[in-house]
C-alpha cells in the first residue's frame, strides 16, 4: 500500500498473508489519518481535537452496530466484526493523538512510556488479534517491542520533533545529563548530549530485546515479520551510534545494505 510518510518499516509487507492485507490496510488507514489530524497541516488545536472527537464518535457508531457514512469507518467496521476486535485499542490510539495536540514535553520516562502504551502498543495488540495469537505472554512482549519502536523513532526524530516544538526525551533525563532543552535548538552534540543519547539508546535496546522472544514463539510469517522489525529497530540504534548521536545533521535511516544485514540477523535469530 502506498505510504507517503517516513515509516521505518513496510506496511502490509510481502510477508503478510494476503487474507490479512485488507484488515491491516483498514487499521492503518484509521491510524494514519487520525495521526495526521494531530500532526499535519495548519489546523488550530481546537480544530484538531474536534476532528479526533469525531473519530471517537465514529467508533461509538461502530460499537452500536450502526453504519457510518464514511467508507473509511465502514471498512474498519467490517474488519472489527470479522475478527472480533475490541474497540479499546482504537480508542487508545485516539487518546494518544489527542495528547499530541496539547502535550509537547514529558517530565519523566514513565509518562513517556504511558504515551507509548497508547500510541504504539495497540497496533501490536491488533496484529496479534488478527493472527489469533493474543495471550498474556505475547501481549507483554508485543508491548515491549512496540514501545521500543516508538522510542527509537523518537531518538531518530529529535531534530524533526524540535522543529514542531516537541521534545520526546524525558525532561528529567535531560536535566540529569546536563542538557538544557535549548541545546536541542543549537543542534549541539557535546559530551553531555552523547552521554544522554547513549543512555536512551541502551534503554530502548534493552526494551526491544526483552520482547524479542515473541518473534521466536510465533510461527510462520508473523514470526519472520517480527524478526525483521526487531532487527530493523536494533539497526536504527546502531546507525544512531555510528553518527556519534548527531541526529540533527542527518536522520539515521535504513538503506539497502542495512536491510541485507537485517535479513541475515533475522535468519540467525
Amino acid at each position: 500500500m502506498p505510504v507517503d510518510h517516513y515509516e521505518n518499516f513496510p506496511v502490509a509487507s510481502v510477508l503478510l498473508p494476503r487474507r490479512l492485507v485488507p484488515a491491516v490496510e483498514a487499521i492503518y488507514a484509521f491510524a494514519r489519518t487520525a495521526d495526521d489530524i494531530a500532526d499535519e497541516g495548519d489546523a488550530s488545536g481546537p480544530e484538531r481535537l474536534a476532528a479526533l472527537t469525531a473519530y471517537e464518535a465514529a467508533l461509538d457508531t461502530i460499537g452500536r452496530g450502526e453504519v457510518h457514512p464514511d467508507p473509511l469507518f465502514q471498512r474498519l467496521a467490517g474488519v472489527i466484526a470479522q475478527y472480533k476486535l475490541p474497540l479499546q485499542p482504537f480508542r487508545d490510539l485516539l487518546s494518544a493523538f489527542k495528547q499530541d495536540v496539547g502535550t509537547t514535553r514529558y517530565p519523566s520516562f514513565e509518562l513517556l512510556l504511558d504515551y507509548c502504551r497508547r500510541s504504539a502498543n495497540p497496533v501490536g495488540f491488533l496484529m496479534l488479534s488478527l493472527y489469533g495469537a493474543v495471550d498474556e505472554a505475547n501481549v507483554r512482549d508485543s508491548d515491549a517491542i512496540c514501545s521500543a519502536l516508538q522510542l527509537i523513532n523518537f531518538l531518530q526524530d529529535v531534530g524533526i520533533d524540535r522543529q514542531k516544538d516537541r521534545i520526546y526525551l524525558p525532561l528529567d533525563d535531560l536535566q540529569r545529563f546536563g542538557v538544557p532543552p535549548a541545546q536541542l535548538d543549537q543542534s549541539s552534540t557535546d559530551g553531555n548530549w552523547r552521554a544522554l543519547m547513549a543512555f536512551e539508546v541502551a534503554r530502548a535496546r534493552a526494551l526491544m530485546m526483552s520482547g524479542a522472544p515473541l518473534a521466536l514463539r510465533l510461527p510462520g510469517r508473523i514470526g519472520w515479520e517480527l524478526r525483521l522489525v526487531i532487527q530493523g529497530g536494533l539497526r536504527i540504534l546502531e546507525e544512531i551510534e555510528k553518527v556519534g548521536y548527531d541526529v540533527f545533521g542527518q536522520r539515521p535511516q535504513l538503506k539497502t545494505r542495512d536491510w541485507l544485514v537485517i535479513l541475515w540477523r533475522a535468519i540467525r535469530m
